[in-house]
């Protein structure tokens, strides 16, 4: 019996060794005896072991919130936003350095304009006629000056806006409303620039630079300034805020007077201050050219009260006057009305232009001179040509008379000029064609512009010779059913007193720098109208003009012989759409031998007094041509008589 109870005890405990968790201390064996150990005892073992098999360990949970979890979650999170910032750093040190550079640079910069200086505009004598001084646009950023501080009784205090508006308005003697209103309104918008002032001088904003207030800066800039004033306001035009001109000379010579602007880029701090050490540039303006004249200061001066005075003494709507020298070099260029082109706000519309280019009037007998012309260059007929002139003339059906009522009159044909006879040119006129009547038109430059490129000027009114009607073939004889303007007058007697050498009108005397000047290229080229044998003829007949028994011996000058012609035209109203007054004017050139000036007077619609252009011009040319001979140094010659006869004796009608 003993001997089972030893064999069975071993079995069990094998038993419960093999089913139970390997304790502590002792040996553990190699897993394939104890898997064989097992398989032999099994159920010896379950019959001995009573006691519920041993749970398996669960594995440990790591939850969201658990450390190790927290700590996993953060390091893939650090480690995402670290490439993150390295791949952009890549992109932008590496891929895009340039390009993010450059960005950054322009955010900083900032560009003001260097102002050209714009050219002088002088006379042929250098006398300043247009020239620019230096003037001051003041800027601000109210996002800078709205921290402007300053002592007040011994503390220092935020006065803002508000006190650099007062301060800045003090400095120059301005209203500080205006100012502030600027400011306020840019700080409104959220910009960081506005306009404070404009066009002050230099020492103004020294004074207001003074001050020390943040954000306020100057910009250079000019203004036009024109010491002869209303003289040559209209000749010389104006210059309007955008730097360009806006009329006269200041438009026509532009291009040659506007020069470059340059430029100012500079770095600026987000606080508005510049950064001196930053990428500062400048591009350097390059000046205008001056533009010298041909215009005598002093004679124009002298022309525009001349004319100013006849307009006011005559009642006359307005007054031109223009005067050149045989080269048609023009001296000098009125008009009245005129206006102050320092102050162009407040002119009139009418007082803008410069009349003797723009206005085209029809002349009148001042016309008759071409008609003359063209008989004597033609040869049909001669000064001493006898032409009846009786009381009335009818042609192509209506009824002409000359400006004062006679009877029959025997006239040479230098009396029918003399006389101004309108049927006496109607008759000997008839000799020649349309279109040879045309062609002297055009030659003396009618229907055509000066060339100069004057803005607005006009060329006239001249139809082909082909549309004229049955009456017009015979009124553009006496300067009627056409329409010249007063330059165009004056070159056509300025070609007579040249000999007949039709030279291009000149106003522009040269372009340069220092009182340098080149003359401008100009195609244009002297051409001959008529002959020196007509032009002298001519200039001997419009003599008995000026005489005692011609139109205008209130054109005479002491001391000189003249030659010139009246003209008394029907003015055209557009306005009305009918004839309105006349068109009164004298036009002549002195000594009449050897012509040294050609003056073109002109009014329209002279309402007191004779309305006759030998009486309203006459008497202005006189005082006008005096001046300019006597200023030129040009010798007294003496008046001299026509040499050939006005009139004459028809045969059979002398006594016995």
């Amino acid at each position: 019996m003993s001997g089972g109870s030893s064999r069975t005890t071993p079995r069990s405990g094998a038993g419960k060794r093999a089913a139970g968790t390997v304790g502590s201390g002792a040996r553990q064996r190699p897993a394939r005896a104890e898997e064989h150990t097992a398989r032999s005892h099994t159920p010896h073992a379950a019959k001995a072991s009573t006691a519920p098999p041993a749970r398996p360990r669960r594995p440990v949970g790591l939850g969201v919130g658990h450390p190790r979890r927290r700590a996993r979650l953060l390091m893939v999170a650090t480690l995402i936003v670290f490439s993150l910032f390295g791949a952009q750093l890549l992109r932008i040190q590496g891929f895009n350095a340039q390009s993010v550079s450059r960005d950054v640079l322009a955010s900083r910069l900032n560009t003001s304009v260097l102002p050209a200086s714009r050219g002088s505009i002088v006379g042929a004598n250098g006398v300043v006629l247009a020239a620019s001084l230096d003037r001051v646009n003041v800027t601000d950023d109210p996002t800078a000056t709205v921290t402007y501080k300053k002592r007040v009784d011994g503390q220092v205090v935020e006065v803002g806006l508000a006190g650099a508006a007062i301060d800045i308005a003090d400095a120059i003697g301005a209203e500080p409303q205006p100012i502030l209103d600027a400011m306020q309104q840019a700080a409104k918008r959220k910009s960081r620039f506005t306009y404070l002032l404009k066009g002050i001088t230099p020492q103004q904003w020294r004074q207001i630079a003074q001050l020390g207030i943040p954000g306020v800066y100057s910009e250079a800039s000019t203004e036009r300034d024109y010491p002869q004033g209303t003289s040559l306001a209209p000749l010389l035009g104006w210059v309007n805020g955008s730097g360009q001109g806006g009329g006269g000379v200041e438009q026509m010579e532009q291009k040659a007077l506007n020069g470059t602007p340059g430029k100012h880029v500079y770095e600026q701090a987000p606080d508005g201050t510049v950064i001196a050490t930053g990428d500062n540039q400048d591009t350097p303006a390059v000046d205008g050219k001056d533009v010298q004249l041909t215009i005598d200061n002093d004679l124009q001066w002298y022309s525009q009260n001349a004319i100013a005075e006849a307009v006011k003494q005559s009642g006359s709507l307005s007054g031109e006057v223009v005067v050149m020298d045989t080269q048609q070099n023009l001296k000098a260029v009125a008009s009245y009305p005129s206006f102050d082109n320092n102050n162009v706000a407040a002119a009139q519309a009418g007082e803008l232009q410069s009349k003797p280019f723009t206005q085209a009037y029809e002349p009148g007998s001042t016309s008759k001179v071409i008609t003359m012309a063209a008989l004597l260059e033609r040869g049909k007929s001669t000064p001493t040509t006898h032409v009846v002139v009786p009381p009335t003339l009818t042609r192509a059906g209506e009824t002409f008379h000359d400006a004062e009522k006679h009877g029959t009159e025997h006239l040479t044909l230098a009396g029918v000029l003399s006389q101004s006879s309108n049927i006496g040119t109607m008759i000997e006129g008839s000799k020649l064609d349309k279109g040879t009547l045309y062609h002297f038109m055009r030659a003396f430059g009618l229907g055509q512009t000066s060339g100069i490129g004057f803005p607005g000027e006009s060329q006239g009114v001249l139809a082909p010779y082909k549309n004229w009607s049955a009456s017009q073939r015979f009124t553009v004889m006496f300067g009627q059913g056409l329409a010249t303007t007063a330059v165009q007058e004056a070159s056509v007697f300025a070609t007579v007193a040249n000999g007949g050498v039709k030279e291009p009108v000149t106003l522009i005397k040269g372009i340069g720098t220092d009182g340098n000047y080149t003359a401008p290229q100009d195609d244009r080229k002297p051409t001959r109208v008529i002959s020196k044998s007509t032009a002298d003829q001519l200039t001997k007949m419009m003599e008995g003009v000026v005489s005692q028994t011609g139109t205008a011996k209130a054109a005479g000058v002491d001391g000189y012989s003249v030659a010139g012609k009246t003209g008394t035209a029907d003015r055209y109203d557009s306005a009305l759409g009918r004839y309105n007054g006349v068109t009164a004017s004298f036009i002549g050139f002195a000594p009449a031998k050897n012509p040294r000036y050609i003056v073109a007077v002109t009014l329209q619609r002279p309402t007191k007094g004779s309305q006759f252009g030998g009486d309203v011009a006459g008497p202005v040319f006189s005082k006008i041509m005096g001046y300019a001979l006597t200023k030129g140094g040009v010798p007294p010659t003496g008046k001299q008589a026509s040499p050939y006869p006005l009139t004459y004796e028809p045969a059979g009608s002398r006594k016995p």
